[in-house]
């Protein structure tokens, strides 16, 4: 319980991929997240997966998973986190990686700041920061857009557009894709992006199925293409 008698708002980060929790979840964010028994999470299906793999202490029929759908207003939200006035603990869990981070769940965080209610951010995966340090990329100056246009054109256009903000800033573009859509993107960046620019491809991190690999374009061209098919990846580039 923290100071003033008010439970706290736990961002628990889940799974990345199908890899044991032990190798990355620490073990004390391991236990708090077994002893909870009330999570937010986008989806209840694989919050469960999560317990499961935290080994929960109580049947997962007892936990209650409030689910962060689209149509959630602020004051259904509001109205789950009312709770921690009195003490309870709640915690907060994305689909993959670390929640509130280009996720959903940033709603749930600013409500809980809104009502001045204690945020306690946990250790574990995010994607955006394992693909960044593995990547030999700036890290120091860098920017994640989430997703590109889905239209063939259009994301040619964003991808040299973003090329050129990356080269008149020596700073690191990050962006990911719809795993089923992953080869298609990789095809585009490969037409769009000049042969110089350095890119990045980072798959499944912390599974058994890990791939991190950057070359420039030119040099990707040369080789096979990485199986990326339904698999989650990040992308990331550096222009010159």
């Amino acid at each position: 319980m923290s100071a003033a008698g008010r439970g706290a708002l736990h961002l628990i980060p889940v799974s990345l991929g199908e890899s044991p929790a032990t190798r990355w979840l620490p073990e004390d964010v391991r236990a708090l997240s077994a002893r909870l028994d009330t999570y937010i999470a986008e989806n209840a299906k694989t919050a469960r997966a999560f317990l499961k793999q935290v080994g929960a202490v109580r049947p997962l029929q007892e936990i209650t998973i409030h689910t962060l759908t689209p149509d959630i207003d602020a004051g259904q939200i509001a109205q789950w986190l009312k709770p921690l006035r009195e003490g309870a603990e709640i915690g907060l869990v994305s689909e993959a990686g670390c929640p509130a981070v280009a996720d959903p769940g940033a709603r749930v965080v600013a409500e809980a700041h809104r009502q001045g209610l204690p945020v306690r951010p946990w250790v574990g995966p995010s994607s955006i920061l394992l693909g960044l340090m593995a990547s030999g990329l700036d890290g120091q100056r860098f920017a994640f857009h989430g997703y590109a246009p889905v239209d063939p054109a259009e994301r040619a256009r964003q991808l040299r557009a973003w090329e050129q903000h990356s080269a008149r800033h020596d700073q690191t573009q990050m962006l990911i894709e719809t795993p089923y859509r992953n080869a298609a993107m990789f095809t585009t960046m490969l037409g769009a992006l000049r042969a110089d620019t350095r890119l990045c491809v980072a798959r499944t991190l912390t599974t058994a199925d890990e791939l991190v690999q950057t070359r420039t374009v030119a040099e990707w061209k040369q080789v096979s293409a990485p199986d990326l098919d339904r698999k989650p990846t990040l992308f990331l580039f550096l222009a010159r």
